[in-house]
């Protein structure tokens, strides 16, 4: 939307002013954007390698579990597993990136002093299948709170990053362009009636010296 304004030197001077204000803040916001954009891409690089290791643990302990269940019948199985020993205990935080509020979580487990045993069975009438599975399941536990840490914090990153493109872009192309188009119609419309004055003024004089004469 074109602005509107009186061409006068007032008006000139608040132009002038909201021009220098959104050149300031065209600066800030293309900054910002760009340390956005670093930490975003960052995050994006760490998510990959934990989705990489989760998948690949998770896929051992899956095949794992098949495993376990053919060599195994699915009551032993399922009475092995009946009572886990092991609870994780979560806490969720919050922190900032360039003012974006992001999950933080802390988490440790609970009722197991023994991190050396964490099968919840005897190993008399399962599988060494069962137990890999159990194993790795319990090391994908780290990655896999911390890749849902960073997998929020991407998609809020992301979302920040389009929010002040937008702002960015609507300075750049609308905002600024608009206040130096009228800015220059202002001070081409007082530059006119400046040598319109003059020209008067030039006349007046040349009258009034022809009358004295």
């Amino acid at each position: 939307m074109e602005i509107r304004v009186s061409p006068t030197r007032m008006h000139l001077l608040e132009l002038k002013k909201r021009h220098a204000m959104a050149v300031r803040g065209h600066k800030l916001l293309k900054d910002k954007l760009d340390e956005l954009m670093k930490q975003f891409l960052e995050m994006v690089k760490r998510d990959r390698e934990l989705r990489e290791e989760v998948d690949e643990k998770l896929g051992e302990a899956f095949r794992g579990f098949l495993i376990a269940r053919g060599a195994m019948s699915s009551n032993s199985v399922d009475a092995a597993l009946m009572y886990p020993k092991e609870q994780i205990s979560l806490k969720a935080s919050r922190r900032h990136i360039m003012n974006v509020e992001v999950p933080e979580f802390e988490w440790s487990f609970e009722g197991q002093e023994d991190r050396t045993n964490i099968y919840p069975y005897g190993f008399a009438y399962t599988s060494s299948e069962l137990d890999t599975a159990i194993r790795l399941l319990s090391e994908a536990m780290p990655s896999l709170v911390e890749l849902a840490e960073v997998e929020k914090s991407v998609e809020l990153l992301a979302g920040e990053i389009e929010r002040t493109r937008r702002r960015v872009n609507a300075l750049e192309h609308v905002v600024i362009p608009q206040l130096e188009r009228s800015i220059k119609y202002i001070t081409m419309k007082l530059d006119e009636a400046e040598r319109a004055n003059i020209t008067r003024l030039m006349k007046v004089k040349e009258i009034v010296g022809e009358r004295s004469v």
